[in-house]
């Protein structure tokens, strides 16, 4: 396994494993035999409702905890945010099971930002989230967090796939330390992906599988990527890609891909700011 050092020297696996939209009650043998598979990054959420699942399978996998890297996520916070963002974190902390995090995400750029973050600076100051990071953030928001804070976000999770390439994105967020990480980064099968005749002859090239050729695209550019599956096989699958390289001809065929918009949607659209702030996490 590769690894990227974040802006704080925590050093973090360039891939690992999803559990969005994996059922709570299917997430522990999926988190469990992802383990197995060798993936020991493993991002949820307190939105996605499966933290306790996740927690089990760390628990009951025996491996040592320092071994693992966990991330989790900050759903929007109602007044007062800061008091609040404490109060899921801990929330989050008791149904994985653990004494800290290794990384905390703001799930949305939504509500008081600068309360949540507030607070998640106070609980990385702590040690008990070793990284914070936000998600969804386009580079206005994120600049925006990055130049008038203390604690600069380690990462930022954005959609991020070979419709959706994000290059420009990414260049920001280099420039001021913020590392890219990938959700959606098979387009959950938009497009035709697994099937594309441009992926496809690339992946005949390696002997590998379109998958393998998406993923190894996302990490070769320096991506973090997490992708789900509840299939063994495919996990093992998508993990084994760090024996083959993309040439610069074949990064350059995948750049062609490039639509330059969201196959799902925009978090800039009044619509979906308005339906995805009403929601609310019991957490």
């Amino acid at each position: 396994m590769q690894n990227v050092t974040l802006n704080n020297g925590v050093e973090m696996p360039i891939l690992g494993f999803g559990v969005y939209q994996i059922p709570p009650e299917q997430t522990e043998e999926a988190v469990t035999a992802a383990l197995a598979a060798g993936y020991r990054l493993l991002d949820t959420a307190a939105a996605y409702q499966n933290e306790e699942a996740v927690g089990r399978a760390i628990k009951n996998s025996g491996i040592p905890r320092e071994e693992l890297f966990v991330t989790t996520k900050l759903w929007v916070q109602d007044a007062p945010a800061e008091e609040n963002t404490k109060r899921a974190f801990q929330t989050s902390l008791n149904k994985l099971g653990l004494d800290y995090l290794d990384l905390y995400l703001m799930h949305q750029p939504y509500g008081d930002v600068y309360g949540q973050w507030r607070a998640m600076q106070d609980l990385n100051r702590e040690g008990l989230a070793k990284a914070i990071g936000v998600a969804n953030f386009y580079p206005d928001r994120l600049l925006d967090l990055v130049l008038n804070n203390e604690i600069t976000p380690a990462v930022d999770q954005i959609e991020t796939h070979p419709f959706f390439q994000r290059t420009a994105d990414q260049e920001l967020m280099r420039e001021h330390g913020v590392q890219i990480q990938s959700w959606g980064g098979f387009a959950e099968g938009k497009n035709d992906i697994f099937t594309h005749p441009v992926l496809s002859e690339i992946g005949k090239a390696h002997g590998k599988s379109v998958a393998q050729v998406v993923l190894r695209w996302l990490t070769q550019r320096g991506v973090v990527a997490i992708p789900k599956s509840v299939r063994p096989e495919r996990m093992a699958e998508n993990i084994d890609i760090f024996d083959f390289e993309l040439t610069a001809d074949q990064m350059a065929a995948v750049a062609t891909l490039e639509a330059g918009n969201s196959l799902f949607f925009d978090h800039r659209d009044p619509a979906m700011v308005n339906w995805l702030s009403a929601r609310r996490v019991d957490a």
